[in-house]
C-alpha cells in the first residue's frame, strides 16, 4: 500500500515538474515572440501609431497599403535576384564540396589524414575579419571586386571546415561494410560516393543546406565590401540604404521599414517552420563520436 502511494506521489510531483517546466519556457518563448509580433503588427500601422504611447499593439486601422508602398519604394524585386543568385551558387558549392572532403576524411586512408582534418578545423578558430585584408587584396588583384565571384567562388573549395566536420561525423556512422561489399560489385570510389554515401546522408547534408541558406541569405558584410554597384547590392544592403533613405527621406516611415524587414526575414521563417528538426538533427550530428 505504501509502495502505491509513493508511486503515485512520484507522478504528481512528475506533473508538477513538468507543469513548471512548461510554464517558464512558453513565458520565455512569448518574450522571444513579443519583438516579432511587434514587427508584425507595425506593419500595419501609421508612424504616429507606431510611437504612440502607452504602445497599441493593435492597430486601430490596418493600413493594407504599406505593404505594395514599401516594396516598390526600393528594388526589392532587383536585390531578391542577387540574393538568389549569391545564395543558390554557395549552397551548392558548399554541399558538393564539403561533402566530397568529409567523405574524404572519413572514407579514404591516405597519408597525414588526420593531421590535415586537424588543420582543417582549425582554421574555424580564425575570425574572418582577420583575412578580410589579404582576401580583399587577392580579390581585387584578379579584378573580382564588384561581381559575385568573392561570395560564390569560395564555397567551392572545401564548403567551410563547421560542414566538413558536420558531414564527416555523419558519414563515420554509416557502416564501412557498404563501402566493401560495393567495392565487390565493382563500384568506384566515386560511385560509393555518390550512389551509397549520400543517399544515406540526406538528414546531414538537408542540415548543411539549411545553415548554408541562412548564412548566404543573411550575410552583410561580404557585400557590403566586395558589391559596390547598386545594381548588385544584396537584400541585406539595400535594407540598409533603404533605412538611411527612410531615416533622411520624407516618403519613407517607419512601417515601410518595418515591411521591408519582414519581408525579407520571411523565407528564414518559413525555412526554419518547415526544417526544425533539421536543426536539431545538426546538434545532435555535431556531438556524434567516431
Amino acid at each position: 500500500m505504501k509502495k502505491v502511494r509513493w508511486r503515485e506521489s512520484k507522478k504528481i510531483r512528475s506533473i508538477l515538474w513538468n507543469t513548471i517546466v512548461y510554464i517558464i519556457l512558453c513565458s520565455f518563448g512569448v518574450l522571444v515572440l513579443l519583438p516579432f509580433f511587434w514587427m508584425i503588427s507595425s506593419s500595419f500601422k501609421t508612424d504616429a501609431e507606431i510611437f504612440v504611447f502607452p504602445p497599441k499593439w493593435i492597430p486601430s486601422k490596418i493600413m493594407w497599403q504599406n505593404y505594395p508602398q514599401a516594396l516598390t519604394s526600393f528594388p526589392f524585386l532587383r536585390s531578391l535576384r542577387n540574393t538568389l543568385i549569391i545564395t543558390i551558387g554557395v549552397l551548392i558549392g558548399q554541399l558538393l564540396t564539403a561533402s566530397m572532403t568529409a567523405f574524404a576524411f572519413a572514407r579514404l586512408r591516405f597519408r597525414l589524414r588526420e593531421p590535415l582534418f586537424i588543420l582543417v578545423l582549425s582554421t574555424m578558430m580564425i575570425p574572418y575579419q582577420v583575412t578580410l585584408i589579404p582576401t580583399y587584396i587577392l580579390f581585387k588583384t584578379l579584378n573580382w571586386v564588384d561581381t559575385f565571384l568573392p561570395l560564390i567562388v569560395p564555397a567551392y573549395f572545401g564548403g567551410g571546415a563547421f560542414f566538413i566536420f558536420l558531414l564527416r561525423q555523419f558519414f563515420m556512422t554509416i557502416p564501412i561494410e557498404l563501402d566493401d561489399a560495393a567495392k565487390i560489385d565493382g563500384c568506384t570510389t566515386w560511385r560509393i560516393y555518390w550512389n551509397i554515401i549520400l543517399p544515406l546522408a540526406k538528414p546531414a547534408l538537408a542540415t548543411v543546406a539549411i545553415f548554408s541558406f541562412y548564412g548566404s541569405w543573411n550575410d552583410f558584410l561580404g557585400p557590403l565590401i566586395y558589391l559596390n554597384s547598386p545594381e548588385k547590392h544584396t537584400l541585406s544592403i539595400a535594407l540598409q540604404y533603404y533605412r538611411l533613405g527612410m531615416t533622411f527621406g520624407p516618403t519613407r516611415t517607419w512601417a515601410h521599414l518595418m515591411v521591408a524587414s519582414l519581408v525579407v526575414m520571411l523565407p528564414c521563417i518559413i525555412l526554419f517552420f518547415f526544417t526544425q528538426r533539421y536543426f536539431i538533427q545538426g546538434v545532435v550530428i555535431t556531438g556524434l563520436k567516431e
